[in-house]
């Protein structure tokens, strides 16, 4: 008896599956109700067809191992798999309505064959292997297409969101320091004024964290414009800040003389504000948090260290990953908890940040030693034109700085 191949029996009967296909679809609530039949089988004929084609197609068993795991090979147009993922996502879908109907799918082309093949035909079982395999293929096409469009819609929104909520709150920051220093309302106005205005700072400072972060998921990254300066200037400059703002904190400053370099002063203080403020945080209010500077080998190493509580080891690879402290605030179940984290990104800013000059941040933490961040980034960026002009980006700012001896420490 002649075999009965699947992929035959796809095309032939291409209309009962799609029809039991559709039953099932219309299950699905809410999009699937008030969706046409033309929307409903959009791209499952063209699916079914591209399984056909599959299974009529000889393969080597690392094309089928890799096919397995949704490695198969693929053109550079969107495979209609990833098509119909985008049309679902618009349509409401959520993914797991989305992989059921695979699921839906999948049972209706084998049970179909199974009724039609029992008794009358002989059917080749390595069909089925090879059909569950292009369906997984298809099924982690559509999923992976659906969750990159659902991450980039959502970091659109931020990055929206972000840039709109800048022009109210600068109008807040400005309206609350004219306020500070007016001379002739009473001390109470002024001391609301000056609340609010630090506290419009701090979502000022939130608002630059989520479009650095939108920033950094969105393709281009964290933009760096390069100059010479003053490692020493700017180090003394954000530790000052910080002992203004936490006077009841010790923060000890190591550094040399002189340490010039090619880097974005904001950017680096930045990172700076982000790591000495962590360390406040987080550490023994009652040790120093300290702040060391040094040059090694063409390169600017700054450590950053505060006593106290470990950080677990198993807790360290993923510090710089976005999101974590605040996932971490859910399971805490503390308002307190919450407001120490806020969106829990500085971290993984700064690390984009040093990155974008060419560096590393690495974390080291023990009970003996304390935690200790240190970065390292070289003097002078790589690709660097010593002829460009100071105002270009980055890569493209004024020529080799000065480079002293490190010379002898200060604090």
């Amino acid at each position: 008896m002649k075999e009965y191949r699947l992929g035959g029996f796809i095309r032939d009967n291409m209309e009962t599956i799609l029809q039991a296909w559709e039953d099932f679809a219309r299950t699905i609530e809410p999009p699937a109700l008030t969706m046409d039949d033309t929307d409903l089988r959009d791209h499952a004929r063209q699916m079914l067809l591209a399984f056909a084609d599959d299974l009529e197609t000889a393969q080597s068993e690392p094309e089928r191992a890799n096919k397995s795991k949704g490695l198969g090979q693929r053109g550079s147009d969107d495979t209609a798999a990833e098509t119909h993922a985008e049309a679902r996502l618009l349509s409401g879908y959520t993914v797991v309505q989305l992989v059921s109907e695979y699921r839906a799918l999948r049972s209706s082309v084998l049970t179909l064959w199974a009724l039609d093949t029992g008794g009358t035909r002989s059917a080749h079982m390595g069909d089925v292997t090879r059909f569950n395999e292009a369906v997984d293929q298809a099924l982690a096409e559509s999923v992976a297409r659906y969750e990159f469009m659902v991450k980039q819609s959502q970091n659109m929104f931020l990055a929206i969101l972000g840039h709109d909520l800048r022009n109210p709150l600068g109008t807040v920051v400005t309206g609350s320091s004219f306020l500070m220093q007016a001379n002739d309302i009473p001390p109470k106005y002024v001391l609301v004024a000056t609340r609010m205005f630090n506290s419009a700072k701090r979502m000022s400072k939130l608002i630059n964290d989520l479009i650095d972060f939108t920033r950094t998921h969105l393709g281009p990254g964290i933009p760096i414009r390069v100059k010479q300066g003053s490692l020493v200037a700017l180090c003394e400059e954000v530790v000052n800040e910080l002992r203004t703002y936490h006077p009841e904190q010790l923060i000890e400053l190591h550094v040399p003389p002189q340490l010039d370099a090619i880097f974005d002063e904001g950017r680096i203080a930045q990172v700076l504000s982000n790591l000495i403020g962590n360390a406040i945080q987080y550490g023994d209010a009652d040790m120093p948090v300290t702040v060391r500077v040094a040059s090694c080998d063409g390169d600017i190493v700054i450590a950053v260290n505060n006593r106290g509580a470990a950080i677990a080891s198993d807790k360290l690879s993923s510090i710089f990953d976005p999101m974590v402290r605040i996932a971490a605030s859910v399971n805490a179940g503390t308002d307190d908890y919450v407001e120490r984290t806020s969106l829990g990104i500085g971290l993984f800013i700064s690390r984009e940040i040093i990155h974008a000059h060419g560096g590393t941040i690495s974390l080291a933490s023990t009970v003996a030693d304390g935690t200790t961040f240190t970065l390292t980034m070289p003097r002078l960026p790589k690709g660097f034109n010593s002829g460009a002009s100071a105002s270009g980006a980055t890569g493209s700012q004024a020529g080799e700085p000065h480079v002293p001896h490190p010379g002898r420490s200060r604090e």
